[in-house]
């Protein structure tokens, strides 16, 4: 049974959120589902990769984020040539007093955006791994222990294939989105002309909230009710993507080299329980599940050199079960 208090905050909640919604739209065009996306990764805690062309905004669009919330933001540019330290920091001796300090990276900060993450070597992207799972940073013999909300949004070019390292799926799965971000609409795009053209500064945005607020709208998406039959349909879609042929997707079944883990199971949840908040709802309903399941699942799901032949993706395998899977 979900409380009247429960309820009056998730309201307010989306206001707020919504509010800053609009603070973003006044500087950035065009981008409503990749914000909305975003601040689901900063409610529950989650991380977000987002795959695009270049030129769609996107740092302008986190730093724009973290200015509505007040919280502290930094840009690491990955390149074939980075080493870990330049991403999580490193010890310093001072030879004075023959002492070491420690000097932090920049994966130090509320928002991080992991700019063409894909650029650098698995050993510089597996340095973020243990930031993103664990919260916490380990220079030398210490450990530190990252600032809540702690948000990683990693952008990655679809189209250029030479001096890129694809990102190994035990690293993809530790993000709970994938965003696919295409071109903006002619009348976007219309606008942004006539912004740039016209030669109008960036307008200032406003702080909406501070980081307390979000904490606080932490707890209460965790308080998002969730019914018993919704855990199954989740478990049911999760599970199609291991088993299609169990679930009446034989057809599936040559095309999925690996299906997703459970970790998308809970990040499904998760996510969906962020989606409902935001939406000022304190259940979820099917139509949450279904709304962000692409996001969570396109990244977890392998597919065969057959399934590539063929021209299939894997946004194509994930329709294919959501169409099938009985909603409850």
């Amino acid at each position: 049974m979900v409380s009247q208090d429960l309820e009056n905050e998730v309201r307010q909640y989306q206001q707020l959120f919504g509010d800053v919604k609009a603070e973003i739209a006044k500087v950035v065009v065009g981008q409503d589902g990749l914000v909305h996306r975003l601040l689901i990764g900063l409610i529950t805690g989650g991380h977000v990769l987002v795959e695009g062309v270049p030129g769609l905004a996107k740092t302008l669009l986190i730093r724009t984020l973290s200015q509505c919330l007040s919280a502290s933001f930094s840009r690491i540019q990955f390149t074939p040539d980075m080493l870990p330290v330049d991403v999580m920091g490193t010890e310093i001796f001072n030879p004075r007093d023959a002492s070491f300090s420690v000097k932090k990276g920049p994966v130090f900060g509320n928002l991080v955006l992991a700019d063409e993450i894909n650029r650098a070597p698995a050993k510089v992207q597996s340095a973020l791994l243990e930031a993103m799972q664990e919260k916490q940073v380990t220079i030398g013999r210490e450990s530190f222990r990252l600032e809540e909300p702690f948000l990683v949004m990693a952008t990655q070019n679809p189209i250029e294939q030479e001096g890129t390292y694809p990102l190994p799926e035990a690293q993809l799965d530790r993000f709970m989105l994938k965003v696919l971000v295409g071109y903006l609409s002619r009348e976007d795009e219309m606008k942004v002309v006539e912004r740039m053209a016209g030669g109008s500064p960036v307008p200032e945005v406003r702080q909406i909230m501070d980081i307390e607020t979000v904490l606080r709208a932490k707890r209460a998406a965790d308080s998002v009710f969730i019914d018993s039959k919704i855990s199954a349909y989740v478990v049911d879609i999760v599970n199609a993507t291991r088993f299609p042929k169990s679930c009446g997707l034989s057809q599936l079944a040559p095309l999925i080299e690996m299906g997703a883990s459970p970790r998308a199971s809970i990040n499904l949840v998760k996510a969906a329980k962020a989606h409902a908040l935001l939406n000022g709802r304190t259940y979820l309903s099917p139509h949450d599940i279904k709304t962000i399941a692409p996001d969570v699942l396109r990244h977890r799901v392998a597919l065969t050199y057959e399934a590539e032949a063929q021209g299939k993706t894997a946004d194509d395998v994930v329709t294919s079960i959501l169409d099938t899977v009985p909603v409850p």
